[in-house]
């Protein structure tokens, strides 16, 4: 497994336990459809909340949002439409994405934006 993927998994152990502790009911982790994958559903009050997590160094000049381009969310919306079917929901859905820095010590800071972006693209 790369560095790559490992830090990767870890950004999203984090961002699952920061969510949790918020209230969130977390349904699945990087669920699968065709090529597209959506790192974290989950649930609070009657929202199907759709998770983008970016897992970045502290001092990466990228912001994590920059990574996330209109083509991406549309993958994402077309996973979450397909997610909603398989699973039989009839939930409103958000777009959230949790940002996770870490350093050399995965010392973590994590910042959590709720609708990120709207289904309607």
């Amino acid at each position: 497994m790369s560095e790559n993927i490992k830090i990767g998994n870890k950004g999203e152990d984090e961002a699952t336990k920061f969510l949790e502790k918020k209230g969130f009911q977390i349904l699945d982790r990087n669920w699968r459809y065709d090529h597209k994958e959506i790192d974290i559903v989950a649930k609070i009050d009657n929202i199907i909340v759709f998770v983008e997590v970016k897992t970045r160094k502290y001092n990466s000049l990228m912001d994590p949002l920059e990574a996330i381009n209109l083509r991406k969310q549309k993958l994402l919306i077309d996973a979450a439409e397909a997610y909603l079917d398989e699973k039989n929901l009839d939930f409103e859905m958000r777009f959230d994405v949790v940002s996770v820095y870490h350093d050399k010590d995965f010392i973590v800071e994590i910042d959590h934006l709720e609708n990120a972006f709207l289904a309607e693209l």
